[in-house]
């Protein structure tokens, strides 16, 4: 093999967000340090990284079993084996000298068709428990990736083929590392930064407002509240608040949750794996609220690391009422110290580098010139 050749990384990614993010992220390091990469996904993967410079994007057929009915089975097995096919020819174009799956059903065909066609293959785990698609692929994957120090669900034996790299993040979170958790003074604002999601969630606006109505007068009138929610929710939440006296800024989406999570002094929100790697990127308290229903129940495997960390507390949906709410609210903001403890145990343990950590282990499999070539050029 021509040592001097550029070398090429495919990039196997799920549909959501979650997937495609962390896969975006190492393609910009790795196209930083002279290597190309192309993402392989689904169509509704392709939504997500079509707006990335420099990056082919690719979409094959794929289909999930979990939770599926016998014939949609079968018809996800078929398109299981089409997209399979599809991959195949493609990676037989592109020549790839590895495949990285970030899992998600969407990353599969392209894995397995990496597996047939004998070129190395790495997976990278976003939760605290390998998913589905990750778990097939684990025992014959050549390097594995975890987001967590504790990761569920690994292969026995696999230990020497582990790197805790961390969960790759935007860049404009990973530049808010450096900003100090904000005093929280005696009658000081207090701010807390509430996200559901990228879909949102209902039992925050449902739950939240009557909570912070709950707690005492200094508190609450010192409270300003950032909330996303879903669209149905947006009129009621607001209406919800401002009975309450509260100062709150309420809608579906922000642009700017790099400076806004900065400035907060308390997170409530899912635990899906890019909210958890964005909060202890920067380095902030949070309460967790898992969704109930997330394949595995891989939320409540993340908010439990935070916990177990000390850099944040999990309230399961069916304990997350308003009492209780109100009472571990009113604990915390009485007791700034606490919060400020969790912010320090946050960050200590998020990863602005992941990107740069995961380049490292990616070169690891690349033929020996294109590897020192991408050492030379910043890995």
């Amino acid at each position: 093999m021509n040592a001097s050749r550029k070398s090429t990384v495919v990039l196997a990614a799920g549909g959501t967000g979650g997937h495609v993010f962390p896969a975006l992220a190492l393609a910009s390091e790795l196209a930083r340090q002279n290597v190309g990469a192309a993402l392989v996904t689904d169509e509704r993967g392709s939504a997500h990284g079509g707006g990335s410079d420099g990056i082919d994007v690719h979409r094959v057929q794929a289909g999930g079993l979990a939770g599926k009915g016998v014939f949609a089975r079968i018809r996800s097995v078929s398109e299981l084996a089409i997209g399979t096919l599809q991959a195949r020819r493609l990676l037989k174009s592109i020549a790839p000298d590895a495949v990285v799956g970030f899992g998600g059903y969407a990353s599969v065909p392209t894995m397995l068709a990496a597996r047939m066609a004998g070129i190395k293959t790495a997976i990278h785990e976003q939760n605290a428990i390998l998913g589905r698609a990750n778990r097939m692929l684990a025992s014959k994957a050549a390097a594995i990736a975890t987001s967590f120090e504790e990761t569920a669900g690994l292969p026995p034996g696999s230990a020497p083929r582990v790197t805790h790299t961390g969960m790759p993040v935007r860049p404009a979170i990973a530049a808010m590392r450096d900003r100090d958790f904000p005093a929280l003074e005696t009658d000081g604002a207090i701010n807390v930064l509430v996200l559901g999601g990228s879909q949102g969630a209902h039992v925050l606006s449902e739950v939240i407002p009557p909570s912070v109505g709950q707690l005492p007068d200094d508190i609450r009138q010192r409270l300003r509240m950032t909330q996303q929610c879903r669209p149905e929710d947006v009129e009621a939440t607001e209406a919800a608040y401002r009975a309450h006296g509260i100062k709150a800024e309420i809608a579906t989406f922000f642009a700017d949750v790099p400076e806004r999570l900065a400035a907060t002094h308390l997170l409530i929100g899912r635990s899906g794996a890019s909210t958890v790697a964005e909060v202890l990127t920067v380095g902030r308290p949070s309460i967790l609220v898992p969704y109930p229903y997330a394949a595995d129940d891989h939320q409540s495997f993340n908010a439990h690391a935070v916990a177990d960390a000390g850099a944040g507390w999990l309230m399961p949906q069916n304990a997350f009422d308003p009492p209780a709410l109100a009472a571990r609210l009113q604990s915390l903001f009485s007791l700034p110290a606490t919060l400020e403890k969790a912010a320090a145990a946050a960050r200590s343990v998020g990863r602005a580098d992941a990107a740069a950590g995961l380049a490292v282990m990616v070169s690891n499999l690349l033929p020996s010139g294109s590897k020192n070539n991408t050492r030379e050029n910043g890995a």
